[in-house]
């Protein structure tokens, strides 16, 4: 069980919820950081007295100083303060909860630095996953996964002797809040019709990649990365409950499921107490009363954003961080209603098809590749 922690988007769903788990727990606190949620930041700071607060802007950083002069507390800024969050002498466990490639480098520095990850920053293993996982054996690092579906792929393997047992993971899917549509009735959702998630509460971010199942896609990549499996030994199926949190599959057919009720305070709680299983705060799930639990093939038609990812992880090199660049951008596009929901895949598709393929990228060819596929966005949308 880990003692301090950092945590790096402390503001954000994944934050919040991870100083609820540490606050029941015996765990110190040494840093955390935020976009610029000031007013939040300033009282999770009275709350858990950490060493250093940081935050993204010069601005925010100076009005979290007024807020919180009564603190002892060392207020930072930008990629610099992030670095040294997640590298702080002392902290043993980093959990990586900011959105974008922004967590990519703080990550790498943290693994370097021999910490245990906490990943809930898809992008880390999506744009660069073969890099940070080889970063992770050469420093003696851990990654401990939050993603529930993630998690669960985890905790089934604990009960698994040798990885040549496993025939494939089973990503499980809520299908989103679009599930059953067609092409036709989709080409007219909104942007507040695809932020009401069935299941889960969410930033928006990640709620809309769910609406797409472009999440899902982003969730193959990284298992393939984590568990170091070729694409054809992930799978996705739509389950509508979200109670059968992921499974694996062995070879002699048995079939290794993580249950439990949907709720992301359970993988934040079993990466920082892992090898343990300490009590938790989340509901036990209830077998009588969870009703019929369906599982349903997902429909990548209507959903391309799905195809389309797993095309990229088949293609690797430098697909992924080209993809995952334009779809961040692209969403922002719809989250300012600037563009249609059809419209995300269209973009990143062209993006992915645009910006020059590289088989084998370092790490500054994976930025830089990202900051491509960002650029063709706005240059397709500026009109």
């Amino acid at each position: 069980m880990v003692k301090c922690v950092s945590i790096l988007g402390s503001t954000g769903s994944i934050g919040r919820q991870s100083l609820d788990v540490i606050s029941r727990l015996d765990v110190c606190v040494a840093a955390l950081t935020a976009g610029t949620s000031v007013d939040r930041m300033a009282e999770q700071c009275h709350q858990f007295r950490p060493a250093l607060a940081v935050m993204a802007t010069e601005e925010a950083a100076e009005s979290l100083r007024l807020k919180i002069a009564d603190l002892p507390t060392r207020v930072s800024w930008g990629e610099e303060g992030l670095i040294e969050a997640a590298t702080m002498e002392g902290v043993d466990c980093v959990i990586t909860a900011v959105v974008g490639m922004l967590g990519l480098k703080p990550t790498l520095a943290a693994i370097r630095a021999g910490k245990r990850i906490g990943l809930a920053n898809k992008e880390t293993l999506v744009c660069a996953g073969e890099l940070v996982m080889r970063e992770t054996k050469a420093y003696n690092a851990e990654i401990i996964p939050v993603d529930s579906e993630h998690s669960a792929i985890f905790q089934c393997l604990m009960g698994i002797r040798d990885k040549r047992e496993v025939k494939k993971l089973i990503l499980t899917c809520s299908g989103g809040p679009f599930y059953g549509m067609k092409r036709e009735e989709l080409s007219h959702v909104t942007r507040a019709d695809a932020l009401k998630h069935p299941n889960w509460k969410m930033g928006e971010k990640i709620t809309i990649d769910c609406a797409t199942l472009m999440n899902k896609g982003l969730e193959v990549i990284e298992a393939m990365r984590l568990y170091d499996l070729p694409l054809e030994q992930v799978d996705v199926v739509i389950h509508r409950q979200s109670i059968v949190h992921s499974m694996v599959e062995c070879i002699d057919g048995a079939v290794m499921a993580q249950m439990g009720t949907p709720d992301m305070r359970l993988p934040i709680q079993l990466a920082l107490t892992y090898p343990k299983r300490l009590e938790c705060p989340v509901d036990a799930l209830d077998l009588t009363t969870c009703g019929a639990l369906t599982f349903a093939k997902p429909d990548m038609e209507a959903f391309p954003c799905l195809k389309l990812a797993m095309d990229c992880a088949a293609k690797g090199g430098n697909a992924c961080a080209v993809m995952n660049g334009a779809n961040e951008a692209a969403v922002a596009l719809y989250l300012q209603d600037k563009i249609a929901f059809y419209d995300i895949y269209d973009l990143v598709l062209g993006a992915v098809n645009t910006v020059s393929f590289i088989a084998d990228p370092n790490l500054e060819q994976i930025l830089e590749s990202d900051r491509l596929a960002r650029e063709y966005i706005a240059e397709k949308t500026s009109n």
